[in-house]
């Protein structure tokens, strides 16, 4: 794998998606040594899967970069939150052919646990040439101290 932390690439385990592994480079903000990125993309999803936590509170940038432009039919994230509740939002950018990244959507999610501790999304963008995807990840947005999980981060052609 290919890696960077600190400004960094993985994959689900499946035919129809991308293998993260062999064809992008993954940049992340900031990890948990005990939970690197490389959880979010090994197929172990939730209820009780791996996962990726940032190394500390506040918001955290993932961005996949492709190493030749792929087709994306889809976006599927998971988070599962069974500590504490919060007000999450997820910001969803993509760049194709030789535009500059573009927000695509930005969703906001609450845990409560015990009873909602779950969000899983699956987004179709439909694009055929995806160069770059970010994802910007907002943990607490009333600003507490929660950090960034992600369980699974798939793309799917």
């Amino acid at each position: 794998m290919r890696k960077t932390v600190g400004a960094a690439a993985v994959q689900v385990k499946s035919p129809q998606t991308i293998d993260v592994d062999a064809h992008a480079h993954v940049a992340v903000t900031s990890e948990d040594a005990t939970h690197p990125i490389e959880h979010a993309f090994d197929g172990r999803g939730a209820p009780g899967g791996t996962e990726w936590v940032a190394g500390g509170p506040g918001d955290q940038t993932i961005t996949v970069s492709f190493d030749s432009p792929q087709a994306v039919r889809a976006v599927v994230v998971e988070v599962e939150e069974t500590r504490e509740s919060r007000l999450q939002e997820i910001e969803l950018a993509v760049a194709s052919g030789s535009e500059a990244l573009v927000v695509v959507l930005r969703q906001e999610f609450h845990f409560s646990a015990p009873g909602t501790t779950l969000e899983r999304e699956h987004w179709s963008i439909d694009r055929k040439d995806v160069r770059q995807i970010r994802l910007v990840i907002r943990p607490e947005k009333s600003g507490g101290s929660a950090r960034a999980r992600l369980t699974t981060l798939a793309f799917e052609r």
